[in-house]
Formats: structure tokens, sequence, C-alpha cells
């Protein structure tokens, strides 16, 4: 196979390497316009597992690469003045130009005509001459951009300013970063050793910070002097130095592109590298997805029967990697682009947030890395919660008002389609009871509704009849008695979503008969199926209030902890948020003020009516999932401080369910970025909730501050002693079971410590 390369970088001489190493008959030129020793950027940083791969493909090359690594296993945060070390985190760097110069001397003695000062022509010119064009041209591609109309690649130019640099200063004991207040902004640093004598500097920055010092004047050699002055007392009378000799000014200035392209390859070109994705620098993934596509490309168009073959497999599986990392990296450069809201947390805290920023690293995977560490932060953060030291921060107690909480664990509210004209039965009483039994701190009622019209369904519980509170009553009353739960009854009213069937029916539809009529902001459907509800007048609004009022006392009367307001996922109070579903002229519509105008209202009549010492919280959706034309995460925080100042004690973060045309973006505690924009940015207690299921996501959301209190719905379904289970899994005797099944229990702490004997044998 006749094959050209365009691009001398990692993924194009990795990729000339493993097609020789597969058939040495193979012709292989490479294109590279620049010279031989002649590289931009400092050093590389490459894990364990990606060297596996490698070694795995080409064992010469990765022993020569081995030997000019330098190896660190910490982590260092320098953050007001404090150093906080963590260990066990096993990361290799090299020098750019080393590792360069290593692939090429391998592929030389491989056979690849190797062509530096080469400059590209299009690939459409080579692509006849040649069986294979490879396009390894890096983050501005030429040939991208060439068939950009088939490879529609998706370019998103990310918001921080860096700068690559170097400095002889040593960080050769840990992987340093360092956060650094200037009088323009905040500005930190990421800082790697990668040979004896040099280490990379990446200087990072917000754009107003950027803006404020006025970076876009300066000169190359001024813009390095300002950021030697501003870490000056970390470089050890050391300079940092740029080598980026092709730039000047500002230019030497980046914004990341996140790039990705819908399709990879056109007739017999290909993508590879940066070319065809690029992950950001924070997780160190570039290098390894450039020498994992070259392997993979080699390989398969080796074991494909036709290149076409070979280069849908390529792009398939290689995608689901890169968008793995990529969604790793994007939680990674997320956190860099927002670090400003976390600079106040605790140097323990914000630590742990800057380890767990990527989702990669979680509770329990920091304590396989640095028991010692990661025991010393739960400590810390049990002595800032008055616990007790040892245990886990999901057993931490937390307080609202009067009410005092055994754990951060909270069985979210779960519609059960169990309640006859409104009232609860014994299927409540028993699932309730149950799932209080079961250690949480805190349970949820489902949304309870404060009127027989105001229900989502005939199957929903109510608070309208002296029955219901009876009902309620009995459940509070065996709760309080057996368990050391708190209960929290949540009130609503489901406006233009109700009148429809029970969940395991046709969800949001119609009745087949029976329907009630629905009100709601405007006079807007839910859906197309869905009846179009009454635009609420005064006396309407004045007639719902006083529900919610009436309520939020026979809630007292029944014995409850604590109320929560229902105003999220398109149900009444909702439905004046959203604008989606607001499209009012008078003055409870248009701003966001004007639509927070009747839920304020609701809220405070409820206040009003709810013992002092009592809390209460408020459940939102903070984010319709339709961009800017629905509530935005940001506006999320307005609405989250407008219901603190009100006199809400906490706020309980979802999102979406606001629209049928929303546009949702799920996956592991996909929600849980709100609860953390909200507590950090407006100071404000949240609960987060969201495809949260592991203990270790409830202790990861806690440590790092992401939350104040955890809510796990579906995983309660399954299993209502799911609290218990957790804390027979962490080791935690001080977990308080029930006294009827403590030999349960010790039976479960027996046959895991058998396990363990098992495993150690």
């Amino acid at each position: 196979m006749k094959v050209l390369c365009l691009g001398g970088g990692p993924a194009g001489l990795y990729f000339a390497i493993s097609m020789k190493l597969r058939d040495p008959a193979h012709e292989v030129t490479l294109l590279e316009r620049n010279k031989a020793d002649d590289t931009f950027g400092w050093g590389v940083v490459l894990s364990d597992d990606a060297l596996g791969n490698m070694e795995r493909n080409d064992p010469i090359s990765t022993a020569a690469i081995r030997a000019n690594f330098s190896y660190w296993d910490d982590i260092a945060v320098i953050h007001r003045g404090v150093r906080t070390v963590s260990g066990g985190h096993g990361f290799a760097g090299i020098g750019r130009m080393k590792m360069l110069l290593l692939l090429q001397e391998r592929a030389r003695e491989l056979g690849v005509d190797l062509r530096f000062q080469s400059t590209f022509e299009s690939a459409e010119a080579y692509r006849h001459e040649y069986d294979l064009v490879v396009a390894c041209d890096g983050i501005n591609s030429l040939v991208r951009a060439e068939y950009a109309d088939v490879f529609r690649p998706d370019i998103d130019t990310r918001l921080c300013k860096f700068i690559w640099l170097g400095t002889h200063q040593k960080f050769d004991d840990a992987f340093t970063f360092i956060f650094e207040e200037t009088e323009h902004g905040w500005m930190w640093v990421h800082a790697y050793q990668f040979d004896s004598n040099t280490a990379t500097v990446i200087v990072e920055c917000t754009q107003q910070t950027w803006d404020a010092w006025g970076f876009e004047q300066m000169s190359k050699e001024d813009t390095v002097a300002t950021c030697e002055r501003v870490f000056a007392k970390h470089l050890g009378g050391h300079a940092l130095m740029s080598n980026a000799h092709h730039l000047r000014g500002s230019a030497v200035w980046m914004n990341f592109p996140r790039v990705i392209c819908e399709r990879w390859y056109h007739e017999n070109v290909v993508l590879m590298g940066d070319a065809a994705a690029t992950g950001h620098f924070s997780i160190g993934s570039g290098s390894r997805l450039a020498f994992d596509s070259a392997i993979a490309l080699a390989e398969y168009l080796h074991t494909e029967p036709t290149m076409e073959a070979a280069f849908r497999r390529y792009q398939d599986e290689r995608r689901v990697e890169v968008l793995r990392l990529q969604s790793a990296a994007r939680n990674s450069l997320e956190w860099f682009e927002q670090c400003e809201r976390y600079l106040d947390l605790h140097p323990v805290q914000f630590n742990y947030s800057l380890l767990t920023r990527s989702q990669r690293i979680s509770h329990e995977n920091l304590r396989l890395r640095d028991p010692q560490w990661l025991r010393s932060a739960e400590d810390w953060f049990q002595a800032q919660a008055g616990g007790t030291p040892g245990r886990a921060p999901m057993f931490a107690p937390f307080r609202l008002r009067e009410m005092q909480l055994v754990n951060r664990v909270v069985v979210s509210p779960m519609a059960q389609y169990r309640a006859v004209h409104g009232c609860p039965t014994d299927w409540h009483f028993v699932h309730y009871a149950e799932r209080a039994k079961g250690g949480a701190g805190l349970v949820y009622t489902e949304m309870t509704c404060v009127s027989p019209e105001g229900r989502i369904t005939p199957g929903c519980t109510g608070l309208y009849e002296p029955q219901h509170e009876a009902a309620w009553r009995r459940l509070t009353d065996f709760v309080h008695a057996e368990t050391a739960a708190k209960i929290c009854c949540q009130i609503g009213h489901s406006g233009r979503k109700g009148s429809t069937q029970l969940g395991w029916e046709q969800i949001d539809a119609p009745l087949a008969e029976g329907n009630w009529p629905v009100m709601s902001a405007s006079a807007i459907a839910w859906s197309g199926r869905n009846a179009v509800p009454k635009a609420m007048d005064r006396n309407d609004m004045d007639v719902v209030i006083a529900q919610f009022e009436a309520a939020t006392q026979m809630a007292q009367r029944a014995g409850f902890d604590m109320i929560e307001l229902h105003a999220a996922h398109g149900y009444l109070i909702s439905s004046f948020i959203s604008p989606i579903s607001n499209r009012r002229t008078d003055e409870y519509g248009g701003s966001l003020a004007n639509r927070m105008r009747y839920p304020l209202e609701v809220f405070g009549a409820m206040r009003a009516a709810w013992p002092a010492g009592k809390p209460m919280s408020v459940r939102i959706s903070a984010n319709d999932w339709l961009g800017d034309h629905g509530v935005t995460p940001g506006e999320a925080v307005l609405i989250a401080a407008m219901f603190s100042s009100a006199g809400a004690d906490i706020i309980d973060v979802s999102a979406g369910q606001t629209s049928d045309e929303a546009q949702p973006v799920y996956g592991r505690m996909f929600q849980t970025p709100f609860s953390d924009r909200i507590r950090n940015e407006a100071g404000i207690a949240t609960m987060a909730v969201g495809n949260i299921y592991e203990h270790d996501h409830v202790n990861s959301i806690l440590m790092a501050g992401r939350a104040d209190l955890v809510c796990l719905a579906r995983p309660h379904l399954a299993d209502p002693y799911w609290t218990l289970r957790a804390g027979l899994a962490l080791g935690d005797g001080e977990v308080a079971w029930p006294l009827p099944y403590l030999p349960g229990r010790d039976q479960a702490v027996r046959l895991a410590e058998r396990a363990q004997e098992a495993v150690r044998a």
C-alpha cells in the first residue's frame, strides 16, 4: 500500500510506524512543514494505561520513550498559600520534542520516508497518487477544512485563555496546580516536569482577567515577563520561557477548540489526531487519543476485508472512546472555566473538587490512590458537620433550622399512583415506612396535591380532605416512633399537566374518560394531545394560594418535619417560572422578576403558615434544556436566590420536564452541575438529584461541595434499605439498623468478611 501522512506530530509518526510494523512492504511517506527538531509546546503527559497499549503495539519505541520519562505519583494544589498533596495518581511526562525525535528515529529504522520543511498541497491533489492519505495536520487541519462539507466538524471554542510555557524550576515531586489572585483577577498554572532540567508551565485565566491585564496589547516578551512576576514565588528565581518562535504578541495565547467530526473519512482520505478530535490538556488525553487512533486504524486496515470497512470500524469505535474522553475533558475544562466559584472553598474541599472535576476519579478511587489523604479529608468534612471521625461524608449530620438529619441521604419524591380520591392507602404506609426504616436521613412523599383538580392523575395523593391528614398522620407517627428518619411533604399543583393517566400507562396523556379542567400560567397545552388550560386570572390565583396555605396547615397537623414547594417539571408553579409556558403580558409575565412574582406569592403564604422552626425547600427545574429559549442554569441561580431570600432553607435542584420539546443531555449525575453552580455561586444550600445511584456518587458530590444533601429515587425503589447496605459496603459500624433487623446486619457483615478472606486467599 502506498501511504501518505500529512503531518509529523505524534499521530502521523505513530501511524507510519504502526503500518510498517504490520507490513514492511508498505511505502509510507510523511510530510511535515516544520523542521525535524522544531515543535511548539513543551511536555507531554501519558498515563500507564496509554503506555500499555503502545507497548503491545511497538515495544521498541515504547522502551525508548519510557527511558526518557519523568515520573511522578503526587498531585499538589497550591491555593491561598496552602499546599495540599495527594498521591497514587501515576503519571509520566516527556518533552514533546524528545518524543518526536524518538519516534522519527524509529520511523526511519522501519523505512518511513520522512520529509520535513514540506508544504502540503491539497489532499485532493494527493489522494489520486496514493492508496491512502492520512490527515494528521493538527487542530487547525487544512484537510478537515478542505472537506468540511463531508467531515462536518463541530468546533466549540472554549472560554479560557492559556499560554504554553516552560521553566527550569523543578516541579519533579508532583504535578502541580497553582492558583494566584492578582490585581486583575485569578490566574492559575498547570506545571509538571518532563526532563531533568525542564518543566511545562501552562498559564490560564478567564477572558475577563486577560482583558483586564491588557494582554492583547502586550508583546510576547512582556506577556512572559508578566506571567513570571505573577508566579515568581513559585519559580525559585527561574525564568519562564516561550518556544513559540513563529508567534508574535497576543497570538501566543490560545482558546482551546473542542473538535469532533461527524465523519472521519472521505474516499481514501482519513482524519487522525487533533484533526479528527481534540482532548483538553487538563486531563492530558491529546497524545493518548493520537496514539490509540493510530494503532486502531493500522490494525483495522490489516484485519478488515476492505478499506471502507476499516475506515467505518475505525470511525465507529474510536468515536465512542473519543466521546468518553471528551466528556471527561469537558467536565474538567468547565471546572477550570468556572474555578473562581470554588476559590472560597476550604483548601481541603477545593483540592477534592479539583481532583474529581472530570468524574473519572471518584471517592472510592481516591481511597485506592491515597487512603490516608482521603481519610483526613473525610474527617475534615465530619468535623465541619459536627459528625464522627472515620465516617464517609454521606453519614455526616445536617441541620436545617430545628430539624437535625442523621445523614445526607434523601429518598427523592416518587409518584406511586396508588391513592384513592387523593387519600394515601396502606400501599403508601408500607412504601414510605420501609424507606424510613432503610436508613435514609430524610424521606420525601410524592407530590401531594392541594386540590382534586390539582392532581396529576386520579392516583395522586392530596392534602385537601380531613381523611388525607389522618392517613398522613398515621405514617409520620410511625416514622418518628420507629426510625431516625425525618419526613418531608412535597406539595404541588399539576397545572396543565393534570388530568392524565397513571405513570405506567401513557404518561402525560389525557384520561380516556373523566377528565377535569386544567389551568396554567397561559393557555398553552402541554402537548397536542393535552387539553388547552385556562390562563389563570386573579381569582384563580387567590384560590390556589389559599389551597397551598390550607395544605401547608394540614401538613403541620399531620406531623411532617419539613415541606417542599414543587416549582419544577412543568407543573403549575413551574409554568409561571418558565418562559416556555408563561406568555402573559401582565405583571406576572415577561421578565424573570415578573415570572417569579406568583411563585413567590405562593411560597410566602406557605412559609407564613408553616412553623418558624421547621424548614422549607423548593424544587426547581434549573434547565429547561431549550437553550436561551427557556430557563438556563445561569437564570436558575437567580431563581434559587429569590426563593432563598423569601425564606427557603434549601433548593432541591432538578431539571427539565417543562416542555415536550426539551433536549436533555443525560449521564451519571447529569443534574449535579446545576446544584453545584447554585450552591457555589449563590452560597445557597442545595440538594442534588438525577441518575445518582452509588454511594460513591453520593460521597463525591458531598465531599466536593456540589450539594449539601443527595437525593436518590430509583435506587430506593429497587432497594428500600439502600442506605443500610451502603453502610455495610463502606464498613461503617455506626449506621443504625432497626433493632429487629440486627441479626440480618450481623450476617451480612460476616458474609462480607468471608468474601474478603476468599479474595485474599
